[in-house]
């Protein structure tokens, strides 16, 4: 039952993230949000539109319902801007890295089948949770505990502490993501090292 509340949830934030604010107020956005998850449980040959999103993404761990949700508050003005957003995206496209390649056989390593019996997993994301908990880390300790609470109380069907804690979907956002500030990031030294140029032949 959780997971097809899942997915008519994702259905709702995904598109609201990528739809345009159109220039809305916040109440207008608001019925938007409310709008797209009445839309989710429109019937099309006998499944719902949320159900048929779910069958490309599947169900999405809950670090990335978090993420979306902070998402979605942040566009009607609800929360301020996450401290450290960067550390975020970092954190998890390193676990994508980590998990992924290796699901994919190009490692000899199986990190996936250590969510299994993960007590080794709990001590250390708990101890990195208290870690960012220091670092005031808003948005990354809400994830991962709620993440590791989930798991403790089993709300999902999968048995593996890894489907909780990261997803294709949100690993892509937060690689994609950091290429894009390392590309920004290399224009922005190219023209001030190119407008320092220019002052220094005009001298």
């Amino acid at each position: 039952m959780i997971s097809l509340w899942q997915a008519h949830v994702s259905f709702a934030m995904i598109i609201f993230l990528v739809l345009p604010s159109f220039g809305l107020q916040k109440t207008a956005r608001i019925a938007l949000l409310a709008a797209l998850l009445a839309v989710s449980f429109i019937p099309l040959d006998g499944l719902s539109l949320a159900a048929y999103l779910r069958s490309y993404i599947d169900d999405l761990a809950i670090t990335s319902m978090v993420f979306m949700a902070w998402g979605c508050l942040r566009r009607l003005e609800i929360l301020p801007p996450a401290r450290s957003k960067t550390s975020v995206l970092v954190l998890f496209a390193a676990m994508a890295l980590v998990l992924y390649p290796a699901t994919l056989g190009l490692s000899d390593l199986d990190p996936y089948r250590l969510g299994y019996s993960p007590r080794p997993m709990l001590i250390v994301f708990a101890l990195l949770t208290l870690g960012l908990f220091y670092l005031r880390n808003g948005l990354a300790v809400v994830m991962l505990a709620s993440a590791t609470l989930a798991f403790i109380a089993g709300i999902k069907p999968s048995q593996n502490y890894w489907d909780y804690l990261i997803d294709p979907l949100l690993g892509l956002y937060c690689c994609g993501a950091l290429l894009m500030l390392a590309t920004r990031w290399t224009n922005r030294r190219s023209s001030k090292r190119g407008a320092m140029s220019d002052i220094s032949k005009s001298v």
